[in-house]
């Protein structure tokens, strides 16, 4: 099986990675551990310096794929034959395009379950994964969770 495993980097991450040791008992996989790298909304206010802003956007993003190579080897660690992937661009359409790219069995996300206000002004990853996604997808209920 070929899972392509969606990550935030938020506290709901380890719920998720969690959740892919314990499938990976079941039914051995090749992991793809995906985060979507984007700026936060401070870069996009005009008072910043250009270079200061592009040095914390490095930082960030060197932090981002720390992170997100530890998850790998964690799960290397366990058995699952995994690469980790920090990829940029529009998150909904980044996971899928990489779907397709790499030809997955399945996408994995997780959802916070957020208040309705929340997925009015900003949207829920997991459903537009889930409504866009011509690939089964598993969506792990990280809420009241952590």
């Amino acid at each position: 099986m070929k899972l392509l495993v969606a990550v935030d980097l938020s506290e709901s991450t380890q719920i998720i990675v969690d959740k892919v040791e314990e499938i990976n008992k079941e039914y051995p996989a090749k992991v793809w551990i995906l985060h979507n790298a984007e700026p936060g909304p401070e870069f996009l206010e005009f008072k910043v310096d250009p270079l200061e802003a592009r040095e914390t956007l490095a930082k960030k993003f060197h932090d981002e794929h720390r992170q997100i190579q530890e998850i790998a080897n964690r799960l290397r660690k366990s058995g699952l034959d995994t690469t980790a992937l920090l990829v940029h661009g529009e998150t909904v359409d980044t996971i899928l395009k990489e779907a397709a790219d790499l030809d997955v069995d399945m996408i994995v996300v997780g959802t916070h379950g957020r208040g309705a206000m929340y997925q009015l002004l900003v949207g829920s990853v997991s459903e537009g994964v889930l409504h866009k996604s011509r690939f089964p997808v598993l969506v792990i209920p990280t809420h009241g969770r952590t």
